[in-house]
Formats: C-alpha cells, structure tokens, sequence
C-alpha cells in the first residue's frame, strides 16, 4: 500500500493535535526544504532514517525497448536514497 500526502497530514494531525490545515502545512513546508535541498545539489541525511544523494550521469548510448532503436541519452542528474543502518535493521526484523 501506498502512503498518501492525505494521510502523511492525517497522522501529524493526530499525533501533535494540530488543525488540518496547520499538518497539511507543515508538512508542505517540510517537502518543501527537502525539495529545494536536493535541486541545489545538496544531500540531504536524516538520521536514523537515510540519505538523498544527487548524483550526475553522462550521456550514453541506450536504446528503446520497444523499437529497439538506439539512441543517445542525455545526461542528467538523478537522486539517490541509501537507508540508514537503524533503518535497515528494523525494516530486516519485520519479516
């Protein structure tokens, strides 16, 4: 199951007993940092949770699949999530 915007602000606004509208904007607000952190080419880490990592790729020979036609990729940048350890233990004990 997905976890929505709707419910993310649902759950602040339970857990701190906050307005709907006062969770729906911190949690905006707390994308928002995140959103501009990452497009400036920032990492952004979050302990006990992980780390955003901006990461450049060169352009590069691909293809489509369903033509299976070559074609010249462009390069790019693209963001990268690596959990942290105390995450990753507690997402391993679960099973």
């Amino acid at each position: 199951m997905t976890l929505t915007k709707n419910q993310i602000t649902d759950t602040i606004q339970d857990k701190l007993d906050l307005s709907k509208t006062d969770a729906y904007e911190v949690m905006e607000e707390l994308l928002e940092i995140i959103k501009d952190t990452i497009e400036d080419g920032n990492c952004l880490m979050i302990s006990g949770f992980g780390k955003f990592s901006v990461n450049e790729k060169k352009a590069r020979k691909g293809r489509n699949p369903a033509t299976n036609k070559e074609m010249i990729l462009s390069e790019r940048r693209v963001v990268t999530f690596k959990c942290s350890g105390q995450l990753r233990k507690t997402i391993n004990t679960l099973n």
